[in-house]
């Protein structure tokens, strides 16, 4: 898969994507993830990005034309390109799924008080990672890349996210233990010892029934 992030401030990412499984993916050439300034795309004299609104109000708008021509000059016949925006579609780990299916993504990552609503047209989606806001996309495309990249095949045991919260009709994970089995008087509990497995995949179907209705109880109404 080859990811292209197109953002103002690329040095951002610095570190984010060099440790642990994101870096391994990268090193097995799972993935290729790479940075483009659409600064570097403005016909602006000053390299200017953005501009006041039409009709006024408060902050600057990304101006189209760098973006455009940035997302352009990526873009190929099996390109998925996403703009995050708090606006878009809530991140789900289906779509996280789905997302690592594809070949290409190119993730636009906004910034200022917003982007010119001309924009919209580039992209194929537009996701948000929750109803808040973020002073840019930066942060959510950071999000979808360590989402998506630790489902590639290979970088991590394929377990390990069949496994995860959300990936069995909306429940959240079963709680996990391991050595001591005792800690400051708080035991392992005793069934995940016995070493018969039809009980403990009973045990962690109800601990994950009781943990989704305490904390997550929206999500069994689904």
């Amino acid at each position: 898969m080859k990811i292209d992030i197109v953002t103002l401030f690329p040095n951002m990412f610095s570190g984010v994507f060099e440790e642990s499984i994101i870096k391994r993916a990268i090193d097995r050439n799972l993935v290729s993830i790479n940075f483009h300034n659409f600064r570097d795309f403005s016909l602006d004299p000053h390299h200017k990005v953005d501009d006041t609104p039409y009709g006024g109000g408060a902050g600057m708008v990304l101006m189209p034309q760098p973006i455009f021509d940035c997302v352009e000059s990526l873009k190929t016949k099996d390109s998925k390109v996403i703009l995050l925006t708090p606006s878009g579609i809530p991140y789900k780990q289906k779509m996280a799924y789905d997302l690592s299916k594809e070949k290409h993504l190119i993730l636009i990552c906004g910034h200022y008080e917003g982007f010119d609503e001309r924009i919209r047209t580039l992209a194929d989606l537009e996701i948000s990672i929750g109803d808040y806001v973020l002073t840019g996309g930066e942060i959510p495309a950071m999000v979808l890349v360590d989402s998506i990249t630790r489902l590639l095949k290979g970088a991590i045991n394929e377990r390990s996210h069949i496994e995860d919260s959300f990936n069995d009709n909306y429940l959240l994970d079963y709680p996990t233990y391991t050595k001591p089995p005792l800690f400051r008087n708080m035991e392992v509990p005793s069934v995940l010892l016995s070493g018969d497995h039809q009980k403990i995949d009973e045990y962690r179907y109800q601990e994950s029934l009781r943990k989704t209705k305490e904390l997550r109880p929206d999500l069994l109404e689904k």
